[in-house]
């Protein structure tokens, strides 16, 4: 949940602190006063797109914090530590966006950077805000398919799983064999010169590495006399002269003569450096073998260095063609290998594709009938409970209801799927398209909901919709932005009754200019405005009982100067609390009783 959010230099608001209740929380105001502004607020904190002109005039920056707790193990707590940052030992963490008078935008997740996409992953599991976009999202018919999925829960999730799964090899079979079908002669040709350089490649049989050990040896056997010279001169130096010359006896025989010398000294000192000088002496004769062994077989040979030049030419021919060195080749030619291997346009090779296509498109239909059912099941048992609801707010001749009709598929289209006998097209959410119709009274036709509802009755459909959907809602804080516009009366009072209960599983935040849905809440909160020295400033205080009763008779058409106004807004107060101990008894009497 938000436990609290603060907000400096957004829009009218130079400073604010909001402490959240776990409960129904209202946010009132003046018109003007900057109650947006909190939305505004939460849509930074989840990631929402960073605007210069929300940023308060004369401020270089503007500040949103908010304090989420989440559970240990939870998928926000892994979110957070994914990101690099700790969860503190409360279950706290602080996200925090700043957004720069030009636009410029930062996001903070547990004191460290992240990316403002975290933020977005983030509020997904913690926070959903709801406002008027919300209900033009809800037209769409996408969004109507949604909503029965997230009612319908694991029942459309794991068939509808299982169908994207089979679905994406289906689309990959379909494309390879109208590649190949479309493109043979193409194909045959790149295919035909892949081959021809598989030939000259496999003619050479280049080894890994094999130029690199050509030059190597092309050096060598162009320097054999010099290399000779070179070695036969350093052997000598090392183990004496061939001849044994007495005035030559080398480094070794040095070395020899100094152990012969010291061996007998009457000085320990001296007769301490013995081992150090044979062990100098071992390693000297084994450097001067190894100089001999390599003077022995350094033999000039005209017709190696002919046969090693031309190898080299062969492989030149090679990396002229394919690659900047031999292993660039063979990489060239494995690849090559792979290629043709999806570029056999045989008879058999078609075949096989449409066997394999025809076989997916069976498991497909499968898949795709099981969603279709869950979700015309869980379509009935939803308008049903959404009809209930809509009676309860005052929308009693109401009925909705929800139709999962399969989406034909258009002329040329290639993910068409043949079920029944009929043509349709497989999206990546099945082949069904929901809509959600609305009966507005007895007699009269079922019409699209937005066609149907007025302004006041779709945001009472969303509502209805909220409601019925919190017993599948993982987000534990919902935010409702002036939800109940275009309502008033008796149906206010069902929206804050409905609100209230919500509230029992779910912290909720809403923006309202209803006295009868703000008489609900747990916690009150108001977004005064005030102007100093000419310039106008918002903040936001919690209000007590007394400071309440004012605001809500403000809310009553002005009337916060009247005792009248007080008196109803007293009133208002006392019929929700005693509304909400009702509720609340009669949720135990029923607990109990199961």
């Amino acid at each position: 949940m938000l436990a609290e959010m603060r907000i400096q230099g957004l829009g009218v608001i130079e400073e604010a602190l909001l402490e959240l209740h776990a409960g129904f929380t209202v946010v009132t105001g003046e018109t003007g006063a900057g109650k947006t502004m909190v939305v505004t607020g939460l849509h930074l904190l989840s990631g929402g797109r960073a605007e210069a002109s929300k940023v308060r005039n004369g401020m270089l920056k503007a500040f949103v914090e908010g304090r989420f707790t989440v559970g240990k193990d939870d998928a926000a707590a892994r979110i957070v530590t994914d990101s690099g940052a700790d969860v503190d030992e409360d279950g706290s963490v602080i996200a925090l966006r700043t957004v720069a008078a030009d636009g410029r935008s930062r996001a903070h997740l547990g004191g460290r950077s992240v990316p403002v996409g975290v933020l977005a992953e983030l509020s997904e599991q913690v926070i959903a805000v709801h406002g008027q976009n919300d209900q033009l999202r809800l037209l769409r018919p996408a969004e109507q398919r949604a909503v029965i999925d997230r009612f319908a829960g694991e029942d459309v999730g794991g068939p509808l799983a299982r169908y994207r799964q089979v679905r994406e090899e289906w689309l990959a079979v379909l494309t390879e064999l109208s590649e190949r079908s479309n493109r043979s002669r193409e194909m045959a040709q790149q295919a035909d010169l892949l081959k021809h350089g598989l030939n000259e490649i496999d003619a050479v049989a280049p080894e890994p590495g094999e130029d690199v050990e050509l030059t190597e040896q092309i050096k060598r056997l162009a320097a054999v006399d010099e290399l000779r010279a070179m070695a036969t001169e350093s052997h000598a130096a090392v183990s004496g002269s061939q001849d044994g010359d007495p005035d030559a006896p080398g480094a070794l025989g040095l070395v020899g003569e100094a152990v012969r010398r010291l061996v007998s000294a009457e000085d320990s000192a001296l007769r301490d450096l013995v081992p150090r000088l044979e062990e100098a002496s071992t390693l000297l004769s084994d450097v001067g073998a190894e100089l001999g062994s390599y003077v022995e077989n350094l033999d000039a040979d005209p017709a190696l260095l002919e046969k090693v030049l031309s190898r080299q030419a062969d492989l030149k021919r090679l990396t002229r063609k394919y690659a900047a060195d031999v292993d660039g080749v063979l990489a060239w030619a494995e690849d090559a290998r792979r290629r043709l291997e999806s570029m056999d346009t045989s008879e058999e090779a078609l075949a096989g594709l449409a066997l394999r296509r025809d076989e997916l498109a069976v498991q497909l239909v499968a898949h795709a009938t099981e969603v279709s059912a869950a979700r015309g099941k869980a379509a009935a048992e939803l308008a049903t409970a959404i009809t209930k609801e809509l009676s309860g707010l005052a929308m009693g001749q109401a009925e909705l209801e929800i139709t999962v009709e399969q989406r034909p598929a258009e002329h040329g289209d290639r993910q068409a799927l043949a079920i029944d006998g009929h043509a349709v097209h497989a999206g990546p959410d099945g082949v069904d398209e929901v809509e959600l119709l609305l009966r507005a009274h007895n007699g009269a036709p079922p019409l699209p909901v937005h066609k149907a509802a007025s302004g006041g009755e779709l945001s009472r459909v969303m509502l209805a919709i909220e409601v019925v959907l919190a017993h599948a809602d993982t987000v534990q804080t919902l935010v409702f932005d002036e939800v109940d516009a275009g309502v008033g009366g008796r149906a206010a009072v069902e929206i804050g009754r409905r609100l209230a209960r919500l509230a029992r599983t779910h912290q909720v935040l809403v923006v309202t200019h209803l006295p009868q849905v703000a008489a609900f809440a747990d916690q009150h909160l108001v977004v005064d405005k005030g102007t100093s020295g000419g310039v106008t400033r918002s903040g936001v205080k919690t209000l007590d009982q007394s400071d309440r009763v004012r605001e809500l008779a403000r809310m009553l058409a002005g009337m916060d100067g009247t005792e009248t106004g007080r008196a109803h807004a007293e009133e208002l107060l006392a019929t929700a609390e005693k509304d909400k101990a009702k509720n609340t008894g009669a949720k135990r009497k029923r607990a109990k009783k199961g």
